[in-house]
């Protein structure tokens, strides 16, 4: 269904104001937030499940892996990946990175949300197998409203990728078509043992953002910067991609800073420590 007319209006005016006020974090955060009331609803309306949101499930290196949202039910796990982005959405489900196209066609890059999905699935079911569960899991990929999935091409039966606004109905039909696999003494005990795994310190957080940052890091001379999110980092004064480069030469010799991959028609640096 096309967007209505308050939809265009605030992808076009209220939008850009927001994503330039609110921090990427913030703004993930707040769409996690809007999927936890959307599965509000499936409870309410009788497919009764837990809520678990910012879950850090440990992985077999001493790394996490944080999953946004989970619904724990009789049927099984579904495990969300939220996205709170804007725009027109493309995105393949062997690519690499899903690329977002804004007003006035500026393109950001962010990783594939699937992979991340799937990544976030392998851990959750080691997690689970250890603490001796088998339980279907469910992944659905979730994008804001304010978005049009404009071309997404997936390949495998198990990949659900849709706008927010499509969760009820999503969650209705894969649990219509599930047979129960949990009581609901299990549902509870599954929930209690991974809601341990949100209250975590902000050690363990930083120490997560910073495992990201430090994975999608390329290891070229002139890697693309990427946020944790996996979005690449556009220069405030252009808008092209910063790259992480070395100086050669100067007082500076050696050491790191953010540079424009548009350089030298843009002169735009940060120093990595500040960035």
């Amino acid at each position: 269904m096309a967007k209505d007319l308050i939809d265009i209006f605030l992808d076009f005016t209220l939008q850009p104001i927001l994503d330039a006020i609110f921090t990427d974090d913030y703004k993930g955060k707040y769409g996690e937030k809007l999927t936890e009331n959307e599965l509000k609803k499936v409870s309410f309306f009788g497919r009764k499940g837990e809520i678990l949101r910012n879950v850090y499930i440990p992985k077999d290196n001493g790394e996490t892996s944080e999953i946004d949202v989970l619904f724990i039910s009789q049927k099984g796990i579904f495990v969300f990946e939220s996205k709170n982005y804007s725009g027109w959405i493309f995105g393949n489900e062997k690519d690499q990175y899903w690329t977002t196209c804004l007003a006035g066609g500026q393109k950001n890059r962010f990783y594939n949300p699937i992979k991340q999905n799937r990544a976030h699935l392998k851990w959750l079911s080691n997690s689970l197998t250890a603490e001796g569960f088998e339980v279907p899991l469910f992944s659905i990929i979730v994008f804001s409203e304010r978005c049009e999935l404009k071309k997404i091409t997936t390949y495998s039966d198990d990949i659900v990728v849709i706008k927010r606004d499509k969760t009820y109905k999503t969650v209705k039909h894969i649990w219509d078509s599930s047979a129960d696999v949990l009581s609901d003494e299990q549902v509870e005990l599954i929930y209690e043992k991974l809601k341990l795994y949100t209250n975590v310190d902000e050690a363990v957080k930083a120490a997560h953002v910073q495992n990201i940052e430090n994975r999608y890091k390329k290891e070229s001379n002139d890697p693309v910067v990427s946020d944790y999110s996996g979005e690449d980092l556009l220069c405030p004064w252009c808008g092209n991609k910063l790259v992480l480069r070395t100086a050669k030469k100067g007082q500076n010799a050696g050491k790191q800073f953010y540079g424009c991959s548009a350089f030298p028609q843009c002169r735009y640096i940060k120093n990595e420590s500040k960035a």
